[in-house]
């Protein structure tokens, strides 16, 4: 995966305007879930609660698993308002930190591997599947968040 450093000269040189923004909205998102009571709407280290949840809330519903036993253990799930519209976000955690995926039904016709930026401070990995956009966020170091999303994407 490349990363993408957006700041200073090379900020001019990244992504569109669009991308800019979605991207400075996905951290405003994590940061504030990180406020008290922000986290989670449902609360559930299982699957099984934690996809049904989702029915009805939105026009479609993500896949869900627990990596526990790799050591990123499924805390739950929300709703998150990006670009004006409601997603998914399972929240997943690795020791102190909290790991935000945010899912929604991609626009795009492919799928891509994933591509990691760097974004005040956070990291952020970006990848299509099966009809899906992804986007894992967090202050998690970059090589975790890597084999995080490499779970994700088996």
């Amino acid at each position: 995966m490349a990363i993408t450093y957006l700041g200073g000269e090379k900020f001019l040189t990244g992504p569109s305007g669009t991308e800019q923004a979605a991207q400075t909205e996905l951290v405003d998102a994590h940061i504030r879930s990180l406020q008290p009571g922000h986290l989670t709407d449902i609360v559930s280290t299982d699957q099984h609660t934690v996809k049904p949840w989702f029915a009805g809330k939105l026009n479609y519903v993500p896949a869900v698993r627990d990596f526990a036993d790799n050591g990123f253990p499924l805390l739950g799930g929300r709703l998150d308002v990006l670009n004006g519209r409601s997603v998914a976000v399972l929240v997943y955690g690795r020791r102190k930190h909290y790991i935000n995926v945010f899912v929604w039904p991609s626009t795009g016709a492919s799928d891509s591997s994933g591509r990691a930026l760097v974004r005040q401070g956070y990291n952020l990995i970006n990848w299509t599947n099966s009809g899906m956009d992804y986007w894992a966020t967090s202050d998690l170091n970059l090589a975790e968040l890597q084999e995080f999303v490499q779970l994700l994407q088996k």
